[in-house]
């Protein structure tokens, strides 16, 4: 009962802190937006529009009153769950963007992280079983490579070879145009095209989806690899492995029922982490890779200047991030009993 309460209060303040995260993410975006150079209203009517409508415009969008005044409208809005409404996109609302494109980065970003959790593990594994081997030294490559390679960039090269010059994946977007798209369900295509049941549809989605998806899986790959060569090398140093081993268990049956376990406890914490990296990354990814995902809108908000789509969409992001690391490390608490509150 004692550890139930612990854990309880462990939820309590991390849910109590998540607020106090998100306002201090919010102000500082907000802050950063109107320090950079460029003004929003020469974005929307072009430098050269009559000082006029320049001055009629800036008091339609708030934008001439003093900042202070800006900063407590916009946090008067954001307690409303009012994320503002877009300036560049005639009257659409930020929730309206983020209904319309943020489906494509959840489906990129969770294939990304199957692919980059089944090639870390794997690859550790490898490595760690293999101590001071060939496999053990490609093992550390690949996870220094990974982890260092900038997504951008392998998303060119990437690009430039499988689509370019061999023709097996196709340059960017989403979908192809001669095929239908699925009913919008989830707005997910892989998921919707399986829900209706077609194939054709299905095939499509995944073929467009593929050569993104593996840029950004195999490059966040390489902290899942580096996490699981180091705690499974010593997980298999322990006396249990040791006792497994002197009462003739096979070696992999050791590795898979027993030392992985125990392995992959710290990967669930570094998941959150993770998360926020694939974020990050997408925005890379999408944009090389022409994905109209929320990343790629958010992308074409900051070159126009347009500050409520950008604060709309960083916040929607950080709440994604903070909820899923508070979900993180609820999970690993639970699992791990050995972890102090």
């Amino acid at each position: 009962m004692s550890r139930f309460k612990a854990l309880l209060s462990y939820i309590s303040t991390r849910l109590l802190l998540a607020p106090l995260m998100l306002w201090l993410i919010t102000t500082l975006v907000f802050l950063l937006l109107r320090a950079t150079p460029g003004d929003p209203v020469d974005a929307i009517l072009g430098p050269r529009a009559p000082a006029a409508a320049k001055d009629a415009l800036r008091s339609q969008l708030g934008l001439d009153t003093s900042l202070f005044q800006q900063y407590l409208n916009y946090m008067g809005d954001l307690l409303q769950l009012d994320l503002g409404t877009s300036l560049t996109s005639r009257g659409e609302s930020v929730w309206e963007i983020i209904q319309s494109y943020f489906p494509a980065t959840v489906e990129l970003a969770m294939l990304s992280l199957i692919i980059a959790l089944v090639v870390g593990v794997t690859v550790g594994a490898i490595a760690a079983t293999h101590p001071n081997t060939i496999w053990d030294i490609l093992g550390r490559l690949f996870g220094i490579v990974t982890y260092a390679v900038p997504p951008f960039w392998a998303g060119m090269v990437l690009q430039l070879i499988f689509a370019v010059q061999l023709g097996w994946f196709p340059l960017g977007t989403r979908f192809p145009l001669s095929v239908a798209t699925p009913l919008n369900i989830t707005g997910l295509y892989t998921i919707d095209s399986l829900l209706q049941g077609n194939i054709v549809q299905f095939g499509a989605a995944l073929y467009y989806l593929v050569l993104p998806s593996l840029t950004l899986g195999i490059l966040l790959s390489g902290i899942f690899e580096r996490i699981v060569r180091v705690n499974l090398r010593q997980t298999l140093q322990a006396d249990y492995i040791e006792a497994a081993r002197a009462r003739g268990i096979p070696e992999f049956q050791i590795v898979t029922d027993h030392a992985l376990k125990n392995a992959m406890i710290p990967v669930i914490t570094v998941l959150g982490l993770t998360f926020a990296a694939l974020l990050g990354g997408a925005i890379l990814t999408e944009v090389t890779f022409s994905w109209p995902g929320l990343a790629n809108r958010l992308y074409e908000a900051i070159s126009l200047r347009d500050y409520p789509t950008v604060q709309g969409i960083v916040v929607f992001f950080a709440m994604i991030v903070v909820m899923a690391s508070i979900v993180i490390d609820v999970l690993n608490a639970y699992i791990d009993p050995r972890i102090r509150y």
